[in-house]
């Protein structure tokens, strides 16, 4: 059975009553567009399960949808050092339901208000409205940052501080399009080998973006 989010509940009652509204003031043909409107509302806030990777090292992708961004850049707001920067770019039709990548303890969550600049482009993800999450994991802290769009104006956190997160647990949502940025900090106590390029799809809780190098796999790596 398909599960929704709650930030969705909203939407349903309201396109529903347009869609009644319409019907007894207007005729079927009117109907049809807050009728589709109300349909598309069950698509956009849907919320499968996912089947969470098994491997410990494993670190998930905590949205779905396409990635932007896989680089380098030096991050001087949490860190103040050279990180690597994961992006994923959600578009309309993308399940927007937000997953932790790697299970911690939440340190820290900052609700900034800001623009509303194409989610794609690379000033949105400090200049636009977002909401940026510390996770304090046993390999180190990780930020994970949601980022409104030009359609999307609205993130949701569910979660505070001292919060417990496990990988893949559900934690928030964007409403409607925007992108989801990874930060891992090179001087964290393992590194981490990335798994995926620009361009690739992935799904939230399920696809892997990377791994923890853990001495197996940096063995592994040597002797490859």
């Amino acid at each position: 059975m398909m599960k929704f989010a709650p930030e969705g509940l909203p939407f349903f009652i309201g396109t529903a009553l347009l869609t009644l509204l319409t019907y007894f003031m207007s005729n079927v043909w009117v109907t049809a567009i807050p009728c589709c409107l109300f349909l598309f509302m069950f698509v956009f806030f849907r919320d499968p399960d996912r089947a969470v990777p098994a491997e410990a090292d494993a670190i998930v992708s905590p949205a779905d949808g396409r990635i932007i961004v896989v680089k380098d850049i030096r991050e001087e707001e949490y860190f103040k050092c050279d990180v690597l920067k994961i992006s994923i770019f959600m578009s309309p039709l993308n399940v927007h339901v937000n997953r932790a990548p790697y299970s911690g303890r939440v340190k820290s969550v900052k609700h900034t208000p800001g623009s509303f600049y194409k989610a794609f482009l690379d000033e949105a993800s400090l200049k636009n409205e977002n909401i940026a999450m510390v996770l304090d994991t046993d390999k180190g802290e990780i930020l994970v940052r949601q980022v409104a769009g030009s359609v999307a104006r609205r993130a949701v956190c569910r979660v505070s501080p001292g919060h417990e997160l496990k990988t893949g647990e559900r934690y928030g949502m964007i409403k409607f399009s925007s992108r989801v940025d990874l930060y891992f900090p090179h001087n964290a106590q393992a590194g981490v080998k990335i798994n995926v390029k620009i361009g690739d799809t992935v799904k939230a809780g399920e696809s892997i973006l990377a791994y923890w190098k853990s001495e197996k796999r940096k063995f592994d790596e040597e002797s490859a």
